[in-house]
């Protein structure tokens, strides 16, 4: 990404051509002080809906995406000034360093381009949508409107081949987030870009912010694609959600069905008959395995590590770095060499400052960390947690930037997790009882790839119902034998004993977290692991608000 002064950065919106905007929404402010509600008293496991109804509409006693309630909710926030942007999803080829390579991506470029607005604004983004199959636009981390969260077949219908869609909401909460497709296993092309919601009263002091996007790489090298590493991962079952699938559940067609997963496998290509790799991807900080995926490549801002990034600075300049997990299927260990960090965010929400050696990213985390640059040349060094393969990016105040480093110290120091970690008192839950539990069982091998929450794969006709007010508490239980980074949509949840509001967070195998939210945002809502694999295959479903 470009590097911006904090000045250039505060006060203004990147804007570029967007058209037939929707009807305006409302606007907010920053962080509010997070508190209880009061809520009926229940236990749920979960309801399914009637079968063959479209998901969007089904079932009645619950709230629509595109209900009153939702509505209500966002003009309740206040309009604020509109941002206009435009995204264009396409074929296209990409250099990445090492290579060049066919893939898809948002305006020929990987990461996309940067969205950038203040808190309180308005963000109108047109995507169109010129791939060879559907797709849409996910929001990750950001508390929006139901209608806009962009899962087709339960919060939209998915857009076509030549088709556009317009999404308008109000960003409510300062942060760092990113944007994706929630289609099949397009996340693990190019189709992924910051987004940056800047606090208008932000309280931090630096002189300059880097934006860094992790992610792993393996589309169009040696035949490799999403879709055929899918296929042989599922042994040939396809998946189970929402990529070329998605205009029949548009249509209202029933979803991960045997003939629908048939369907689907047809219709791709073969994959790549390749023997599984010899060397076990393990990592001691994970549990035990690391990953489904060997990738050929890992990228810092779309750059393999033989033509890295160089970001400049001056010696006693102060550096707001945010840092994204964008990969498919791999934990990222990061370290800044010569340099501890001070982490000051996760998934968009302060933190107690904590200072730290290295810092560990699941699939869709996001840290925010403060630095004070050395004078001299410096790696920022990522590692693919278990995998036994790296990517970095220069830091540098003189000199020219050599091509390769050892290994930094700081790799092996003091690492972080977000356990550690503590919320700011602004955004602390108040402790209170759930009125409401909710058990997920994250259950599922290897061997046969059936990933699921409590022994059902995903169905978007599932609801685990949640009503409005309510304190609601999910207990996320490892069953499996692998990590899985869980994500919400549309909420943050507290970790246990005042730890930070996230919106992801890791479990290891045969671990128990149990997480605390406030039913606060209407609608339906995914939860679903983040490695885009193991969704796929199944382990998704849906919290629903019931009227």
């Amino acid at each position: 990404m470009h590097e911006k002064t904090r000045r250039a950065m505060l006060g203004t919106g990147i804007a570029a051509a967007g058209s037939g905007l929707l009807a305006a929404c409302g606007s907010p402010g920053p962080h509010p002080r997070a508190a209880g509600h009061d809520g009926m008293d229940s236990n749920a496991m979960g309801a399914p809906a009637r079968a063959g109804a479209p998901a969007e509409d089904a079932p009645a006693e619950y709230i629509s995406p595109h209900g009153p309630e939702v509505a209500a909710t966002e003009q309740r926030r206040g309009p604020g000034p509109v941002r206009t942007f435009r995204l264009t999803a396409t074929a296209t080829t990409l250099d990445i360093g090492a290579r060049k390579v066919a893939s898809w991506a948002y305006e020929d470029q990987v990461p996309g381009r940067e969205i950038r607005v203040t808190a309180g604004d308005t963000i109108a983004l047109t995507l169109a949508n010129n791939l060879p199959q559907p797709t849409t636009l996910h929001w990750h981390g950001i508390r929006l409107r139901n209608d806009m969260d962009g899962v087709p077949g339960v919060t939209q219908r998915p857009v076509k081949t030549g088709a556009a869609f317009d999404y308008r909401f109000t960003a409510f909460y300062p942060g760092t987030y990113w944007v994706h497709p929630h289609s099949g296993v397009q996340l693990d092309r190019g189709l992924y870009a910051p987004l940056i919601v800047e606090d208008p009263k932000e309280p931090l002091k630096y002189d300059k912010e880097w934006v860094v996007v992790l992610d792993d790489w393996l589309d169009g090298v040696g035949g490799r694609t999403p879709d055929t590493e899918l296929e042989r991962l599922g042994g040939g079952k396809g998946g189970h959600s929402m990529g070329d699938e998605g205009e029949r559940a548009a249509e209202g067609a029933a979803k991960g069905t045997a003939a629908g997963a048939a369907k689907r496998a047809a219709a791709r290509p073969a994959a790549p008959k390749k023997a599984a790799p010899a060397a076990p991807m393990e990592s001691e900080l994970l549990g035990g395995h690391a990953g489904d995926v060997t990738y050929p490549y890992y990228l810092v801002n779309g750059r393999s590590p033989e033509s890295p990034q160089v970001f400049r600075a001056k010696r006693g300049d102060r550096i707001r770095i945010r840092l994204i997990n964008a990969g498919g299927d791999t934990a990222f260990r990061v370290a800044l060499g010569g340099h501890r960090m001070t982490v000051t965010h996760t998934d968009g929400y302060p933190v107690v400052p904590a200072k730290t050696d290295a810092l560990l990213l699941g699939m869709g985390e996001r840290y925010d960390v403060l630095v004070t640059v050395k004078d001299g040349i410096f790696p920022l060094a990522v590692l693919a947690e278990g995998k036994g393969r790296s990517a970095m990016a220069v830091l540098r105040t003189r000199g020219k930037s050599p091509v390769k480093f050892p290994r930094p110290k700081e790799l092996d120091g003091e690492l972080l997790t977000a356990d550690r970690l503590k919320a700011a008192e602004d955004v602390r839950l108040t402790p209170k009882e759930p009125d409401r539990i909710i058990r997920m069982r994250l259950t599922g091998s290897m061997r046969r790839y059936d990933w699921a929450i409590n022994g059902r794969p995903y169905d978007p006709a599932q609801r685990y119902p949640v009503r409005a007010g309510e304190r609601v508490r999910i207990s996320f239980i490892n069953g499996t034998d692998m990590w899985h980074p869980m994500h919400l949509h549309g909420h943050t949840f507290g970790l246990p004993d005042g730890g930070p509001r996230k919106d992801t967070t890791i479990l290891r195998p045969h671990h128990k977290v149990n997480v605390d939210l406030d039913a606060d945002n209407p609608g339906l809502w995914m939860v679903h692991c983040h490695n885009v694999y193991h969704s796929e295959s199944g382990m998704m479903t849906i919290l629903g608000y019931q009227k």
